[in-house]
């Protein structure tokens, strides 16, 4: 596949865009200035980046607790994430819902899940309304390697072959299910492997490869677009940082991150751009100080906005 120049500098800057917003992330957590740790998204920007550039405005997604990545790659504004983060009112979710929970129903984005796995049920009722409702809408649903051994993913994805539903499900396998490895807990090599199951097609891809991502993803996006039902798609990638902030990686060594950090999928991009005439070094520089100067100003915004008012502790919750 071919992808288009414009693509490939769009799909790069969003990356640099979810790396920049995570690193100050982390930095705002170390200072004490959020209420809250964060699952961080650092080292899989291939897998957001690729995977939502294959959708349109009105096309929809499911997050997992480990979505900023997600959330930035399907047009979330930086500002009003980083004001739900500091719990104000300006943010997502008027500052209720915290890092896990942010959602746009505007552009697509159905919300972040707490719950490991839960995504995948969601996606399915996403995808169903799309299908009753007659449109060409697609749903993209992002999970970890730890949610496919959920009973959910059974029940989601057994019922969405039944029924057909426009839903493809992106499996971003970082190795790790917070401190258990795959290795221990599957006993086959592959979670697109089990697709077999279900009568769907699943496919494997190197996650850290931003192209590769966008060219499978898209395939299955196209094939849900025509009615053909629902896919798995599993990215191979790895995240360099800790299950969450503070986390102290205790089960997994230095010489693995090490090694795997080499495939940064920023550096591998930006690589392919410089070398194919597409961008230069200058050119990435700039990108990389325009939207640092986006963060500092998204940082400013979430500062100087206001908390919630206590009054309003009821309004907007559901459960």
């Amino acid at each position: 596949m071919v992808i288009e120049k414009q693509k490939l500098i769009d799909m790069y800057r969003v990356m640099v865009r979810i790396r920049t917003f995570e690193e100050r992330v982390a930095k705002e957590f170390e200072r004490g200035n959020l209420p809250s740790h964060a699952h961080l998204y650092i080292g899989q920007e291939a897998i957001a980046a690729g995977a939502c550039a294959t959708l349109s405005l009105s096309d929809y997604i499911v997050s997992s607790h480990r979505g900023h990545g997600h959330l930035i790659a399907k047009g979330g504004k930086t500002d009003r994430m980083f004001a739900e983060l500091y719990g104000k009112k300006t943010g997502y979710c008027k500052g209720k819902g915290g890092t896990m929970h942010i959602a746009d129903v505007d552009i697509g984005i159905m919300g972040a899940n707490a719950i490991v796995g839960a995504g995948i049920t969601i996606a399915g009722g996403v995808a169903l309304s799309a299908k009753l409702r007659k449109t060409d809408q697609v749903c993209l649903c992002f999970f970890g390697d730890g949610a496919s051994n959920t009973s959910r993913f059974h029940e989601g994805i057994n019922l969405a072959s039944i029924l057909k539903l426009p839903v493809v499900y992106v499996v971003e396998n970082n190795r790790y299910a917070i401190s258990v490895p795959t290795s221990y807990s599957m006993n086959i090599p592959n979670v697109a492997d089990r697709a077999s199951a279900y009568g769907i097609p699943g496919k494997v891809v190197d996650g850290n490869d931003v192209p590769a991502v966008y060219e499978a993803v898209g395939e299955a996006v196209a094939r849900a677009r025509r009615g053909e039902g629902p896919s798995i798609v599993e990215g191979k990638t790895y995240r360099w940082c800790g299950h969450y902030t503070g986390d102290l990686q205790t089960y997994r060594s230095q010489e693995e991150s090490k090694e795997w950090k080499k495939h940064d999928p920023i550096t591998r991009l930006k690589e392919y751009l410089i070398n194919n005439g597409i961008l230069t070094e200058k050119d990435t520089i700039k990108i990389n100080q325009e939207i640092s100067e986006e963060i500092e100003e998204a940082v400013r915004f979430a500062r100087e906005s206001p908390f919630p008012d206590p009054d309003e502790v009821f309004e907007d919750v559901y459960a």
